[in-house]
């Protein structure tokens, strides 16, 4: 694990884009008991322990652009396409005796901590996304969840492989309230993570439609608008639902799907549980439907 920021970004690029990305110990149970039962498994099951774990997800796609053939001219875009075109009984051969996060930072407990809260928000984002890209009518759902688990991908891989940087980076927050995590990013690991994200993805080869909804600089497409919102509610959520930052983001949601900031609340107590306490104050918000 690196103790020393790279160079620069193309160093960052290639020694993540290479590494042996582990997976949680719960999504590698699950496979194994579904690997049990596998003439009987069908395709959706093995994408739904998947999509559990953002990691798990990268490695799929990954697998997918990096082994698919020049003849292949559609993209993959979906865990559920991606395992069928893989095939269940090879995806069970080829994804055996995957590295564990939990056995990779079982010196670093606190980055262990760290990175679980990561990953922890990264899936409410996919359940954000998925459920306002159903009420939206989006023609395919799917994306648009893998693009929010997604979104913060590079953090949550800096927190597997350069996990006491990462420490030093929180430090650095908890010490300076005011500092812009952009401005810790640089100082710590000498580039911002935005752009280390998309950077990975481009190694990667990732279909460039997903590139495109994790794209934050496409804001103009409501798509993409509904993975931002998604992963910023989640990421504000995480510090209690009385966190500074989330009227704005009710405000913005509400825009988005054209309901009141009452109904928006109203859905989303049916998604989390948020202690009547720490409810953020709605307006009138969009004309109510």
């Amino acid at each position: 694990m690196l103790q020393r920021p790279l160079p620069d970004l193309e160093s960052w690029v290639k020694y993540l884009s290479q590494a042996d990305i582990p997976v949680l110990k719960r999504t590698a149970r699950d496979l194994a008991r579904l690997r049990e039962n596998e003439e009987n498994v069908s395709g959706r099951q093995v994408a739904g322990a998947i999509l559990q774990d953002p990691l798990m997800t990268l490695r799929v796609l990954a697998y997918i652009e990096a082994s698919r053939r020049v003849s292949q001219t559609a993209d993959i875009t979906t865990i559920d396409r991606a395992v069928m075109m893989i095939g269940i009984t090879p995806f069970f051969a080829k994804f055996d005796n995957l590295p564990l996060l939990e056995d990779k930072l079982k010196d670093q407990p606190q980055a262990l901590i760290g990175l679980l809260r990561v990953i922890a928000r990264a899936h409410q984002a996919s359940i954000f996304a998925r459920e306002w890209a159903v009420q939206r009518h989006d023609l395919d759902v799917d994306e648009v969840t893998i693009a929010a688990l997604l979104h913060d991908s590079a953090e949550i891989l800096l927190w597997c492989f350069a996990p006491t940087l990462m420490l030093d980076i929180r430090a650095l927050q908890r010490e300076n309230r005011g500092l812009r995590s952009t401005t810790a990013q640089e100082a710590v690991l000498g580039i911002q993570v935005i752009e280390l994200q998309l950077a990975l993805a481009r190694a990667w080869r990732l279909p460039e439609l997903l590139l495109s909804l994790m794209d934050d600089n496409r804001a103009e497409h409501p798509r993409v608008r509904n993975v931002i919102h998604a992963v910023n509610l989640a990421r504000h959520s995480a510090n209690g639902w009385n966190d500074p930052a989330i009227p704005d983001d009710i405000t913005e949601i509400s825009k988005l799907l054209s309901i009141s900031g009452e109904s928006l609340m109203e859905r989303l107590r049916r998604l989390v549980d948020i202690p009547d306490e720490e409810a953020p104050p709605t307006g009138k918000g969009a004309t109510k439907r």
